[in-house]
């Protein structure tokens, strides 16, 4: 039976050993992790493989903001559970090119300062130690430049917001960001029509397993017309008909939704008898939250 683990300034010293919020893509360690040696998350933990590592994910509303994110066009890596620094420091793209950012910039006991807030703190074994505070997920994008844009994001649910130490703490958080010019949405359910967070949970394993060729995806946009208004059904046995195995059939059609080249209403449901429809590129990109840069911080 797993015993109850709390935060300690000791525990937060051994994350610190233990380099984590270090490293890029396939190297990055989470701040907070899934397993035994962290303290608990409230609600249910989630796994989920992608682009060579696990990406650990704390709460089912975090495991649905994932999936939005996963469906974004030149995304170049994801950090979730991402540590903020206490003091000054380097801006976060520079670890990724070296040298490029000359100066340092604000930790978040100067804002919190600056603020007039608490800063969090962590106490146990007799000790006491500031908080590290943690943004959700920080992803990173490459343009068609070949530049680098970072965007950060805190995922809470729709009551959290409310409360005045939290919104003094997402305060912190966003200012955090804004000395670094970086982006920072404020994410909740209400952000996104629950029948898509449906859709999206029931349809993962397809749109998010091992990638099918880009031709097969090709032939399923460019069949779309003809499946407009029939049952996803109909669609796949279509692209069964095509390359001989359903589950094919499922994966070519759902990873031409998640990619966006198929750009299904995905306020349908999950259900096959119900019929599909298809949106404009605009009004696709509208469902989801983070690619309309929707925020619920106000």
């Amino acid at each position: 039976m797993r015993t109850e683990k709390r935060f300690t300034p000791d525990l937060l010293a051994r994350f610190e050993r233990l380099e984590r919020g270090q490293g890029t893509h396939e190297n990055y360690i989470p701040w907070h992790r899934v397993g035994r040696g962290d303290p608990a998350s409230i609600g249910r933990s989630h796994l989920h493989e992608w682009r060579g590592r696990h990406c650990e994910l704390l709460s089912d509303k975090e495991l649905i903001y994932y999936f939005f994110t996963t469906m974004l066009n030149n995304l170049y890596d994801v950090r979730e559970q991402f540590p903020l620094t206490l003091e000054s420091s380097e801006h976060e793209l520079s670890k990724y090119k070296i040298g490029e950012f000359s100066s340092d910039f604000p930790g978040t006991l100067e804002i919190a300062a600056k603020f007039s807030f608490k800063h969090p703190k962590c106490h146990g074994n007799k000790k006491s130690t500031n908080w590290r505070m943690t943004t959700d997920f920080l992803l990173t994008f490459m343009l068609p430049n070949g530049e680098l844009l970072l965007l950060a994001l805190a995922v809470k649910l729709d009551g959290e917001v409310d409360k005045k130490r939290t919104r003094q703490l997402l305060a912190i958080e966003r200012q955090y960001w804004f000395e670094r010019n970086v982006e920072w949405l404020l994410l909740t359910p209400a952000l996104y029509h629950p029948l898509i967070a449906d859709l999206l949970s029931c349809t993962r394993y397809w749109g998010l397993s091992s990638k099918v060729e880009d031709e097969s995806i090709q032939f399923a946009v460019s069949h779309s017309a003809s499946w407009e208004g029939r049952s996803l059904t109909f669609a796949l046995y279509d692209l069964t008909e095509k390359f001989g195995d359903l589950d094919h059939a499922q994966r070519i059609f759902w990873q031409a939704v998640w990619s966006g080249q198929l750009r299904l209403e995905l306020r349908r449901g999950w259900r096959p008898h119900e019929p599909l429809r298809f949106l404009s590129e605009e009004a696709f990109g509208n469902l989801n939250p983070v690619a309309a840069r929707r925020s619920a911080w106000i």
